[in-house]
């Protein structure tokens, strides 16, 4: 069975594009390149749904121009992806996103403010983070509650929702038209690595046009009191949040 590619869907979508429009972008950056392809309405529409596992080398670039993101960011189950760790030369890492953790953002319509926006629901939250002590980056996820008063978004993991057991997260957001910004908090489990250590930084995220997802970056310090930087996103799950909703989704994400 196909696996579906959502995130090139979400892509395109928060780009405003059909997808003729979408084939048309790629028959064009093709042209323009020197390097033409074949791109069609029903190509687009057999990477979306999976049929494609990764495209031609010649897709592949046209691809990347069209949306400004790299092949591996783009949803390919074809497409191995590394999370890549640079050190900021001061102590700290910065981790970039890699497609099986948190995709890129992509940019936000309009920073204007709008007033229909209502985020309250079961989002999915998920971030990557680096560990200097095993040598490797981690994806970390909770189901959490998001509740909306005014500009003023609070958000609260459920019990029993985290892939990383007994880590409750919080966030204190402020929407700014489709700019999100705000501070987190994380405390670990007592008998886990970080052995309850209280964790605590700074998030910045822009809404895509579609308002079912939220993507930037964190910035926190680490073990050593360094400062680490990653991708976080918050991706919408469900509009409601009644008991029944709650008990639903008070497991960890898969």
């Amino acid at each position: 069975m196909n696996t579906p590619n959502p995130t090139l869907r979400a892509v395109r979508m928060g780009m405003l594009m059909s997808q003729d429009d979408f084939a048309r972008a790629i028959r064009d950056a093709g042209q323009r390149a020197g390097h033409p392809n074949d791109a069609t309405k029903r190509l687009v529409q057999r990477w979306e749904a999976g049929d494609v596992a990764a495209p031609r080398p010649v897709y592949a670039r046209a691809l990347e121009t069209v949306t400004g993101l790299p092949i591996a960011s783009l949803g390919f189950t074809g497409i191995v992806p590394t999370a890549r760790v640079g050190e900021d030369g001061h102590g700290g890492h910065d981790v970039e996103p890699s497609v099986e953790g948190v995709a890129p953002p992509v940019a936000a319509a309009s920073t204007q403010p709008d007033a229909r926006a209502n985020y309250s629901g079961v989002w999915l939250s998920r971030y990557e983070y680096y560990s200097s002590g095993r040598d490797t980056t981690y994806v970390c996820q909770h189901h959490v509650v998001v509740l909306q008063h005014g500009n003023r978004l609070t958000v609260r993991s459920l019990p029993s929702a985290s892939t990383n057991p007994d880590s409750p997260l919080t966030m204190d957001l402020t929407a700014d038209g489709s700019v999100v910004t705000g501070t987190w908090v994380e405390q670990t489990a007592t008998d886990g690595y970080y052995r309850g250590a209280r964790y605590h930084g700074a998030v910045q995220l822009l809404v895509e046009p579609t308002g079912r997802r939220m993507a930037g970056k964190w910035v926190g310090f680490g073990k050593e009191m360094d400062i680490n930087t990653g991708p976080w996103e918050l991706v919408f799950r469900d509009a409601s949040t009644t008991q029944a909703t709650l008990a639903r989704y008070n497991r960890p994400p898969e």
